[in-house]
This record gives C-alpha cells, structure tokens and sequence, in this order.
C-alpha cells in the first residue's frame, strides 16, 4: 500500500439545510468518474463511513442525514441543460451510498457552484438572478436554479432566513420541473392510483396513507393515528428504538404498495427512498431553537424521517412532495392543511416553517404537478483539497 493520500479538488457547501461535499467530475480519480463499487468506495472515504461509531470523526461527514453527502458535477449532457448533478446518499455505519434520489437541500447549492466552477457562460453572469438550468440525473428531472450574482459572482450573503439555519444569507429559488414523474412507477403521481390507501402494517395493522411520487416517493401517514401531536422533535424519536423500528416498517410497507422494491428485505438496501412523514392540522409549539409556531402562521404541521431518523427541519425533495399532495383534495396533507383547492402552503417542521408551492391538474382521469417552487439558500464553506487514504 502506498504511503500517500490521493488529493481531490472539491468544496464544501451549505445547500438550505443540508451540507455536503462537491467534487467535479473530472477531478475525481479515473476508476471514480463511472458509476460503480471504486466511486462508493471514495465517496464512502471522503466522508468517512462505514463508521461503527457514528461519529465521522476521520471524515468530512457530520454523521446524520443531513451531513453525510456528496455531489458529482459535470457539464451537462442534455441539450439546453447546463449542469448534471448527480446526489449520493452515504450509510453512515454501513458500507453503502444509495444513488435512488435527490437531496431538495442540496439542489440550491448546484446553481452557485456551477456559477463559480466555470460551468456558466461569463456572458450570462450579469447583475440580478441569474438562471442555471440544471439535469438531476438521479432521478432524470430539471430543476431550474435563480442564483443572486453581482460583479461576475454569486451574491452568497443576505438576509433571506431559512429556519434550520441560524444565519441568513441570500435567497435562491428553486424550481422543480415535472416533480409528479419521478421515472420509477411508469409516471404515475399516486403509483396505487389513490390519493388516500388502508396501507396495512405489519406489526401495527391498517393505516391511512397518501403514497405519493412527486419530489421523491414519500408516504404521508396522520400523526394521531400512530400515537403523535404532529409537534414532535428530533429527541421525542430519535431515541426510541421502538418508534424508529415503527416507522421503518411503515416505510418498507409503503415502499411495497408502491412497487419500489420487490420484498420487504429491499428495503435495507434502499435507506434514502421513500421517505415516511406524518402529518396533523395547524396547531401552535415550540421549535427546536425556541421559537414559538403560532397555529395562524401555518397551515399544517408535518414532520419527516430521512435514513432512519426524524428530520431536524424537512428535506426539500419531501418538501416538493408536502407541495403536491397539498395541491390535491382529499390527500393526508390536503386534509390536513383544511382541504379544498390551494397552491400553496406553509407548514410547521421541527425547526420553524417553510412555504411551498405547487399547482396540480388532472391529466387524461391522472393529476399532475407541472412544477413546485420553494426558496432556499446556500453558502460554500471551504474550498481546496479533501484527502483520501488509498483504498485496500
């Protein structure tokens, strides 16, 4: 074994709530610029997994779900597309990085990175927003970045506040194109064809679920029927192995109706989709910092799990499904939000509110979401050189 670490070009960024590491990929080592078992390998290095600890201490990961990520980007292959951005999710304490989907968070930071790595056109760069257009290759959907710039470069700093993140910075949009087709259940926004199923748990029995692929496959489920207020925080679940155990068993049972996996042994390997969410009307709590949710500043409270564990505020892939499923009377969330027609709503996460919007139609007897729309905000950390130990 050689005695030298292999030297990476790549940066390290804040994507709305949610931090990862980049890498171009034509900086990446040969063997890595394809997918396979030598770019896991790396990617799984880099951040420092598989760790029996779940510490990541000799790593750039943050051992949750929101820090144990990397983003590979490249000069796109699709026509009037200027990115391709490809996401993987890194298994924290098991050797495995599940590529099944994107990361909501992660998308607002590919505009200001692309901007920076010279990937846009010096000519486009002119003050105001500026449009980057980018092929999330995971999953084969566009997302359309607006991107702050002035004098040539991204405008990072601001005043836009993201709760989750405790400093402002400035405001990206993001919009996701055709979110209701994710490619996987032959297009369909409700793969069982209803906007509300009895999904039947084994274990807890029969529950009432909106099972939908808009953003990332998710399944909503009310929080009253498995035992919640809907106001919960990270530490009401996260140290419950008897709830996490329960919750994984709704998702493999979801991730089943849906035709996601063939058995529920899949499941294992397929930890980043779907997600599983509960949902319960307005109501006033506290967030995660403190600060008081008034019931009149939302319209429904959701809370998410994202690779076994609650959320500390909402993924924005989930965040694109709560838009969708919101946008369709007689959905979980739909009901939850008060029901009726809407294009909008903002609810309540662990860490304070977010609004999405998201306009749905019926499409030959299917619905349909054309686009979902969110702000966001990014910020890069660090940028250099990430070292990597020779695989062996």
């Amino acid at each position: 074994m050689t005695a030298h670490q292999c030297r990476i070009p790549a940066t390290y960024m804040r994507g709305g709530t949610s931090k990862g590491v980049f890498f171009r990929l034509d900086d990446l080592p040969e063997a890595a610029r394809v997918p396979g078992p030598a770019r896991d390998a790396l990617l799984m290095r880099v951040i420092g997994s598989p760790d029996p600890y779940r510490q990541h201490i000799d790593g750039m990961g943050g051992a949750t779900s929101s820090t144990s990520k990397c983003v590979i980007i490249s000069a796109s292959s699709k026509p009037d597309h200027d990115v391709d951005y490809l996401y993987g999710q890194i298994s924290i304490d098991s050797a495995f990085v599940d590529w099944s989907g994107n990361c909501g968070n992660l998308s607002s930071a590919v505009g200001p990175f692309a901007i920076a790595n010279g990937f846009i056109d010096p000519a486009r760069l002119v003050d105001g927003m500026v449009e980057v257009r980018i092929w999330q290759a995971n999953i084969g959907k566009t997302i359309i970045a607006r991107v702050p710039v002035r004098d040539g470069q991204v405008l990072e700093l601001g005043d836009f506040e993201l709760d989750g993140v405790a400093f402002p910075a400035a405001e990206i949009v993001l919009e996701f194109l055709d979110p209701s087709d994710d490619g996987e259940d032959g297009g369909a926004m409700f793969p069982t064809g209803h906007v509300v199923d009895d999904l039947e748990v084994p274990g807890i029995g029969t529950l009432k679920a909106t099972m939908i692929s808009a953003g990332i496959p998710t399944v909503f489920v009310n929080a009253a029927d498995i035992g919640y207020s809907g106001s919960e925080l990270q530490p009401d679940i996260n140290g419950d192995a008897t709830a996490l155990a329960r919750f994984e068993a709704i998702r493999t049972a979801g991730a089943l109706r849906m035709g996601l996996i063939a058995d529920a042994a899949e499941a294992a390997t397929r930890q980043h989709t779907p997600k599983v969410a509960f949902v319960a009307p307005a109501a006033a709590y506290a967030a995660a910092s403190g600060k008081a949710i008034a019931a009149d500043a939302i319209d429904l409270r959701v809370r998410a799990l994202s690779m076994g564990k609650l959320h500390h505020a909402m993924m924005g892939t989930a965040s694109v499904a709560i838009a969708a499923a919101a946008a369709v009377p007689g959905t979980l969330v739909n009901l939850a939000a008060g029901g009726g027609t809407r294009e909008s709503v903002t609810f309540g996460h662990p860490s304070g509110t977010l609004r999405v919007g998201a306009a749905a139609e019926q499409v030959e007897g299917q619905w349909a979401v054309k686009k979902a729309v969110m702000s966001r905000s990014a910020r890069t950390l660090m940028k250099g050189e990430v070292f990597v130990p020779p695989a062996g």
